[in-house]
């Protein structure tokens, strides 16, 4: 029986490795959602991915709508993100407004959307970042950001107790540094030691098998400190 995963933010980093890895993956349909269709066009031949345009920062549930689902969904990767890097007395309103959006309230409106579409036992995993794991070491700059990720943390244990009596389940894991396009604007010149490539592996293995027996929890994945 062939499984099907959704995964938000897939135009680029570890979005993009975690569409190539379950694309590699037999009997295993792939759905990746970005603003940025034409790059996943480009990225993405596999004839067992489907690429639509997303952007969480707008109406979700009209242009979620939209999209033709093939099967019910398996797994649900919510990676999709924005990070601003900027002195906190020079945060803007727009700048706030975006960062929760993009980083929590469209991730609940996609998951909200996509209820009716869930298999009876999907697994939701939602990719916060250590900025957000309460008691965590942070960093000027990213009180944005960082902030953003932290409710996406707590939306995770508030779903798993409205949801427990479902067969569906919803955990957060919480990455350190990786090295992305996203990580060079938070600390320019820094060299992570993983690559989105690494991470994209252990995602899919956490959604794939390691997280079977979890619910509601938010997990640090990080070797590096940031």
């Amino acid at each position: 029986m062939s499984k099907h995963v959704v995964i938000l933010g897939a135009s680029q980093g570890i979005g993009a490795e975690l569409v190539k890895y379950f694309s590699a993956q037999p009997d295993t349909i792939v759905t990746a959602l970005s603003r940025n269709l034409m790059r996943m066009n480009l990225e993405f031949k596999q004839k067992n991915v489907n690429s639509y345009a997303l952007d969480i920062s707008k109406d979700v549930a009209i242009q979620i709508k939209a999209i033709q689902f093939v099967s019910p969904i398996d797994i649900l990767i919510n990676n999709a993100g924005f990070l601003i890097h900027k002195p906190f007395e020079m945060l803007t309103h727009e700048d706030f407004q975006l960062s929760y959006q993009t980083n929590v309230i469209g991730i609940m409106e996609s998951t909200q959307a996509l209820l009716p579409r869930f298999s009876t036992d999907a697994h939701i995993i939602n990719i916060s970042s250590m900025g957000g794991f309460q008691g965590s070491l942070k960093f000027a700059g990213l009180t944005a950001y960082s902030t953003s990720k932290a409710a996406l943390c707590s939306f995770t244990e508030l779903f798993a107790e409205e949801y427990k009596n479902t067969g569906l389940r919803m955990n957060c894991l919480c990455l350190g540094a990786v090295q992305t396009q996203m990580l060079s604007a938070a600390f320019p010149g820094y060299k992570a030691p993983t690559s989105a490539k690494q991470m994209a592996e252990f995602i899919a293995n956490f959604a794939l098998q390691a997280g079977k027996l979890m619910n509601g929890k938010i997990i640090a994945v990080s070797s590096s400190n940031p």
